[in-house]
């Protein structure tokens, strides 16, 4: 499967018809971070991203002992937590990173690793969204987080 391309699990007739993750995110390769979509409904996402070990940041991160970056977990279970809930409640805007709190990193992840992302949205309104979330591999915690993006378009949320 291509970065970026969007496959279902088997309930997945109960979800919008969407190809392709592009469509829900603003992202793009090297900094796309969702392979597949399991569920999404307005509570919960359980979202993919493998990491094969040709991302870019594993270069120096450790050449000798490559492990995925706490921060780059953190967004993937944002960039999850926001394609599935645009997936399913539609909308448009940009989602911006405004808060991090209560971030561990239990396990390392390394090349090779698929993440399983369970999504957790606490709060929703017009202006933000509250999400908490817990990245997997297998059955154990790898990182777990809650965070806070503001929703708007580029101009209206220039700093």
């Amino acid at each position: 499967m291509r970065p970026g391309q969007c496959q279902f699990a088997a309930d997945r007739d109960s979800l919008p018809r969407m190809t392709d993750v592009k469509s829900l995110l603003p992202h793009r390769d090297p900094f796309l971070f969702v392979d597949r979509i399991e569920k999404a409904d307005a509570e919960e996402v359980i979202a993919w991203r493998t990491f094969t070990g040709t991302e870019t940041f594993f270069a120096g991160h450790f050449p000798e002992y490559p492990v995925v970056p706490g921060v780059i977990l953190i967004e993937t279970m944002a960039q999850c937590g926001g394609a599935g809930l645009r997936m399913a409640r539609g909308g448009s805007g940009l989602f911006f990173l405004a808060a991090v709190e209560k971030a561990k990193f239990r396990r390392q992840v390394r090349p090779g690793d698929e993440v399983r992302c369970v999504v957790k949205t606490l709060r929703q309104s017009k202006a933000m969204i509250r999400q908490a979330g817990k990245a997997y591999v297998g059955e154990e915690i790898a990182a777990e987080a809650e965070w806070l993006c503001l929703i708007g378009d580029a101009s209206s949320l220039k700093g």
